[in-house]
């Protein structure tokens, strides 16, 4: 977890970056992608006093709004605030270090340090964590942080010991937006038969497929080439992702339905961790912290902007307003269902109870 470390790091990124050049990596395209590695490994500077150098990798790009890169680079600044320089943090974005899948793998076996994750894939690692995903089981962000931040959120932390990872705080992606090519969507009727592009876990194949969607599952960095060619005709993804990673270029329509609220893990290996003194321990759990709470500031503080932007672009927000979120409701039971038993029914029913849902 020293120099090793980094040298180890320094060569799976430059191993990554090159697939990510040859059209493999994160979304935006191969200039985009590699553009966006080229910004994140900019700015990891060597500091030869660190006692230890952690390597954090997300999915996204590395920019300023994105909330990915927003934690992992609040992160950053906190550790080596708080510890004066002796642990120095790296970042490498736009899958430099792999996949969502690949990286939690890698935590679990110690040869990826720390991820910021979508909770989406770690519910398919610890189903409880499914509570969380269950669509429009939130009535807005509010209700969503104080849950979280709560009793139930750390029970979901103190459920993932034994994994191999461990969470050291939930930061925030928002609401997942719908994104369309060439339709706006106001109610499920307008979904049906669409393919829309989604992460391969059971509990968002199983809404869209109660939503009459043909759920198509892909990795986030083939995304933005499927919709060029026509492969799929939409997606969903948090507006500070949509608006940061390419998507006005491609896509008319942004559809505020609020259909999944995306928590982001911030994870380290359990090994890397528990190799750490108490101290440090602690600081990293403090940075995360604050960290996620910075995130959530700056994606309300930037909402409002960014959907001007994107209007400016061209492209149509629909406002949750005009959605006929009753109807949506009603349509995704099927799948609350279904995936009682997956994440667990004591779990279901804790959050149910905590937002007033009904079913």
């Amino acid at each position: 977890m020293r120099k090793d470390r980094v040298l180890a790091g320094a060569l799976a990124a430059v191993t990554a970056f090159s697939m990510t050049a040859c059209g493999g990596g994160q979304a935006g395209g191969t200039t985009q992608a590699a553009a966006a590695g080229t910004q994140a490994a900019a700015e990891n500077t060597a500091n030869p006093n660190a006692e230890t150098t952690l390597s954090i990798g997300y999915t996204t790009a590395a920019n300023a709004d994105d909330p990915y890169h927003f934690t992992a680079t609040k992160f950053k600044e906190i550790v080596e605030e708080k510890s004066e320089g002796r642990i120095a943090v790296n970042l490498y974005a736009s899958s430099q270090l792999g996949s969502e899948p690949e990286m939690w793998e890698g935590m679990q076996t110690g040869t990826c340090d720390m991820a910021v994750m979508t909770n989406a894939y770690v519910s398919s690692y610890v189903p409880a964590n499914g509570a969380l995903d269950l669509p429009f089981i939130f009535s807005d962000l509010g209700q969503a942080r104080e849950i979280v931040d709560g009793d139930f959120g750390q029970s979901l932390i103190d459920n993932m010991d034994g994994t191999g990872v461990t969470c050291l705080a939930f930061s925030e992606g928002g609401f997942r937006q719908l994104c369309t090519k060439d339709k706006e969507i106001k109610a499920p009727s307008d979904l049906n038969g669409l393919k829309i592009r989604c992460m391969e876990t059971k509990i968002y194949l199983s809404a869209y497929k109660a939503l009459g969607v043909n759920a198509t599952p892909m990795a986030w960095g083939e995304l933005l080439t499927a919709l060029q060619q026509g492969t799929v005709d939409g997606c969903d993804a948090p507006l500070s992702v949509l608006y940061t990673n390419g998507f006005p270029d491609i896509c008319k329509y942004i559809d505020n339905v609020n259909l999944f609220y995306s928590p982001l893990p911030v994870c380290i290996s359990t090994s890397v961790y528990e190799s750490l003194s108490e101290e440090d321990q602690a600081i990293l759990k403090e940075a995360a912290q604050e960290a996620a709470k910075e995130t959530r500031e700056n994606n309300d503080a930037t909402a409002e902007k960014m959907e001007s932007d994107l209007t400016s672009q061209g492209m149509t927000i629909v406002s949750s307003e005009d959605v006929d979120t009753e109807a949506f409701q009603s349509a995704v039971q099927p799948c609350y269902d279904e995936m009682e038993s997956y994440i667990g029914s004591e779990w279901v029913d804790q959050i149910k109870s905590l937002t007033g849902t009904e079913g």
